[in-house]
C-alpha cells in the first residue's frame, strides 16, 4: 500500500504542477496567453497524470481486496515484483493514452478562434475550436476512454462489495475497525475523484455556463490531488494530533484578535 501511495503522490504532484503554476502566473501577470506547444504539453501531462492516478486507484483497490479477502495469498499475489509490474503498467498505459489523446487533438485544424474557456488546456474546450469533421475521431477516443474508466469503476465497486462483506464477518470490533481504517481513505479518494470528474464531463448542457465549467474544472483537476495527501495522512495519529493543535492555536489566535479589537472599540 505504501509503494502505491508513493506512486499516487507522484501523480498528484504532477497533475497539480501541470495546471496550477501556469494559472497562477497568468493571474499574477494579468495575462491569458499560452503558447501552442505549451498547450500541447499541458494536455499531454494532464492526461498522463490523471489517467495514471485512476489506474493506481484501481490497483490500490485490488490491493485492499487481496489483503482483506485473501490475506493468506497476499505475499503470492502482491509480492514486490508484482507490485512493480502493476505500477509500471499503470504508468505505461497512461503514457500511451495521453500520447494518443494529444496527437489526435492537435492534429485537428483550429479555426473558431483561439480562446479557451478554462484556466488550462482541456481537450473538450480545444475540440470546440475545431472546424474539421476529424474531431469525431477524438470523440470516439473519449468514448472509448469513458468505457474503460467505467469498467475500472465497476471493478472497484465489485471489489468493495466483497471487502465489506468480508469485514462484516470479522468477529472482533477491533478487527473491523482496523479493516475499515485501511479502506475508507482509499474509498474517499476514489469517490471524490470519480464524482467530480463525472459531473464535470457528463453534466446536462442546459446547466452549462462558462463560470460553472471553470468551477467544475477546478473541482476535478485541483481539489482531489490536493486533498489526497490530507485524506491518507489522517490515518497517522501524530498528524491528527498536530492538526488538532494547529486548529486549536488558530482558533485561540482568532479569539484573541477579536477580543483585542473589541477592547479597542
Amino acid at each position: 500500500m505504501f509503494f502505491f501511495l508513493l506512486n499516487l503522490a507522484l501523480s498528484d504532484l504532477g497533475s497539480i504542477c501541470t495546471t496550477v503554476p501556469k494559472a497562477m502566473h497568468n493571474s499574477l501577470w494579468d495575462t491569458r496567453d499560452i503558447s501552442y506547444s505549451g498547450c500541447a504539453a499541458q494536455v499531454f501531462f494532464f492526461a498522463f497524470f490523471m489517467s495514471a492516478e485512476f489506474s493506481l486507484l484501481t490497483i490500490m483497490c485490488y490491493d485492499r481486496y487481496v489483503s482483506i479477502c485473501k490475506p493468506l495469498h497476499y505475499g503470492t499475489l502482491l509480492g514486490s515484483r508484482a507490485c512493480a509490474h502493476m505500477a509500471a503498467a499503470a504508468w505505461a498505459s497512461a503514457f500511451l493514452y495521453s500520447l494518443l489523446h494529444t496527437a489526435n487533438t492537435f492534429s485537428l485544424p483550429l479555426c473558431h478562434g483561439n480562446a479557451l474557456g478554462q484556466f488550462f488546456c482541456e481537450v473538450p474546450q480545444i475540440l470546440k475550436l475545431s472546424c474539421s469533421k476529424s474531431y469525431l475521431r477524438e470523440l470516439g477516443l473519449i468514448v472509448l476512454s469513458a468505457l474503460l474508466f467505467f469498467a475500472c469503476f465497476v471493478f472497484i465497486v465489485f471489489s468493495y462489495v466483497q471487502i465489506f462483506r468480508a469485514v462484516l464477518r470479522i468477529p472482533s470490533e477491533q478487527g473491523r475497525h482496523k479493516a475499515f481504517s485501511t479502506c475508507l481513505p482509499h474509498l474517499a479518494v476514489v469517490s471524490l475523484f470519480i464524482s467530480t470528474g463525472t459531473f464535470a464531463y457528463l453534466k446536462p448542457p442546459s446547466i452549462s455556463s462558462p463560470s460553472l465549467d471553470l468551477a467544475l474544472s477546478v473541482l476535478y483537476s485541483v481539489v482531489p490531488p490536493a486533498l489526497n495527501p490530507l485524506i491518507y495522512s489522517l490515518r497517522n495519529q501524530e498528524l491528527k494530533d498536530a492538526l488538532g493543535k494547529l486548529v486549536t492555536a488558530t482558533s485561540e489566535a482568532i479569539n484573541s484578535l477579536f477580543c483585542y479589537r473589541a477592547f479597542r472599540i
